[in-house]
């Protein structure tokens, strides 16, 4: 994996309380948010960006509605006082959003995201990033996805669908990787920065 800058920022995308809701199904990989804990205090601790995004369902039944405890981002993402929040009703964090501006103004341009979920918001998202020209990663392990429906009716188990999703991602609008290789990238820049 190539240098990461001490500017790119973590976007951590809708790590809300909502998504504890039995109703999503069943999910994988149990460990995404004490993956994403532990980037948050590797970003912080190199005094890199971190920036959330917590989505807002706009229906009054919507699982992650506004004003509701759903919608709280969950103990291991917490935002600290000065770290950028962005709220979307949409998929995509930078639709409705200031977010892709803001980032080409603070010289931003990679991006390593983490969240949920991986065939939604944080694959809608690493698309759109690609697309706009930004350095894109996508943390497998520091992300999920629960069971879905498909076409013929037979349910895809959530690790499927979370495969798939990362599949499509690769190589096309973004560099996946896991957990040990982005503190790894992000430890070496530091030791780097540290010795210049």
């Amino acid at each position: 994996m190539k240098k990461l800058s001490l500017n790119t920022a973590l976007l951590v995308i809708d790590v809300q309380v909502g998504f504890d809701n039995p109703a999503w199904g069943a999910r994988n990989n149990p460990v995404a948010e004490s993956n994403i804990a532990e980037l948050i205090a590797v970003w912080r601790a190199v005094r890199a960006p971190v920036i959330h995004v917590h989505h807002n369902s706009p229906g009054r039944d919507g699982r992650l509605r506004a004003g509701t405890p759903a919608a709280a981002p969950k103990p291991e993402a917490q935002p600290l006082p000065g770290e950028a929040i962005y709220s979307k009703s949409v998929n995509a964090a930078f639709i409705g959003t200031s977010l892709e501006g803001d980032l080409r103004r603070r010289d931003i341009e990679a991006l390593m995201i983490v969240g949920l979920t991986t065939n939604h918001c944080v694959s809608t998202t690493a698309r759109m990033a690609g697309n706009l020209g930004f350095e894109t990663y996508v943390v497998a392990d520091a992300t999920a996805a629960f069971d879905r429906l498909a076409l013929d009716g037979r349910l895809r188990p959530a690790e499927v669908v979370h495969r798939a999703a990362l599949s499509d991602l690769h190589g096309e609008f973004a560099t996946v990787i896991d957990t040990r290789v982005a503190i790894a990238a992000m430890t070496a820049t530091t030791r780097k920065a540290s010795h210049a």
